[in-house]
């Protein structure tokens, strides 16, 4: 099993509550594995979307390129997760992001790494992440 994933402490820690609907519950009764997936990918936008604006947003755009999950305890019909996500360190037009995914009691259920491409929203193609973007997301 992989070591548990801990915020680093020069970056900010983003909070999203999340909420577990119905169609989200698989047949063994607990939160289905694709959702997981849509979290991740749902927290990183809203992180993204917060800390920039319309402007911004405009120009450029993000796509995801890789997801790994690891799965700690399952996450029941009427549980309150949330999630806890920051950035790593910019690789050209790359970088990860991490994402814990918490029970109501602070538990960790699951973690998350997705690998994201910055691109030119006109063209999609990648574009080198920059030192003010990364410091946007510092602590």
């Amino acid at each position: 099993m992989r070591r548990e994933l801990q915020p680093r402490e020069d970056r900010e820690v983003f909070v999203v509550p999340l909420s577990v609907a119905d169609a989200d519950i698989d047949e063994n009764g607990h939160v289905n594995n694709v959702v997981y997936v849509r979290w991740l990918q749902d927290v990183g936008t809203a992180h993204w979307q917060a800390r920039f604006d319309a402007d911004a947003r405009g120009r450029w755009s993000w796509v995801a390129s890789r997801h790994e999950v690891d799965y700690f305890r399952a996450l029941p019909p009427a549980a309150k997760p949330v999630a806890r996500t920051w950035v790593g360190d910019p690789q050209g037009a790359r970088f990860n992001r991490y994402v814990r995914i918490e029970d109501e009691d602070g538990r960790l259920c699951a973690q998350g790494v997705s690998e994201w491409v910055l691109v030119d929203a006109a063209s999609m193609r990648p574009s080198r992440i920059t030192a003010e973007m990364v410091g946007v997301f510092e602590t």
